[in-house]
């Protein structure tokens, strides 16, 4: 199961077919897992790696820590309920160390970002402080090194 679970994370494009050859059983039992895993909410979806900077697309990407007060019986559960409803958020975690939360967001210009953080997240009840952290590039997401440019031979290094 932990081997089906890598190879489809590793590339959700592999054939139940392909799958059954590279893992030694049957195709059949291969579909029945994969459905089994989707059904427990194992396999919550399936997405491709896009390099946006290649598109005409423009965003802006931010890591936003936040930190909070826990909520009494409710810990950090009712405040990552309100975060994460938010559709500019694209990733919500809980972390250990000097603050709480960190949520990755895109927006289209860094305005929009500084506009979100300041009238919806900072707002939010318990939220007690926030920090934004603006990517500049992506070398690797989700374990896919991004292409580096080619270097033209003849250019002249300053160093």
């Amino acid at each position: 199961m932990e081997k089906l679970l890598e190879l489809l994370e590793k590339d959700a494009t592999l054939t139940p077919s392909e799958l059954s050859l590279m893992l030694e059983k049957e195709e059949g039992d291969i579909k029945a897992m994969i459905r089994q895993l989707e059904k427990e909410g194992v396999i919550l979806g399936y997405q491709a790696v896009i390099d946006w900077d290649k598109t005409d697309k423009e965003t802006v990407t931010a890591l936003i820590e936040v930190k909070v007060m826990p909520q009494r019986d409710d810990g950090f559960d009712k405040i990552a309920e309100k975060i994460q409803n938010y559709p500019e958020i694209k990733c919500l975690y809980l972390m250990s160390g000097g603050f709480d939360f960190t949520v990755l967001i895109e927006g289209k210009t860094m305005k929009e970002v500084a506009y979100f953080v300041a009238r919806k997240l900072a707002p939010i009840e318990f939220v007690t402080a926030t920090a934004t952290h603006f990517v500049l590039k992506t070398y690797k997401y989700n374990g896919v090194i991004y292409s580096m440019p080619k270097k033209d031979p003849r250019e002249v290094s300053c160093i």
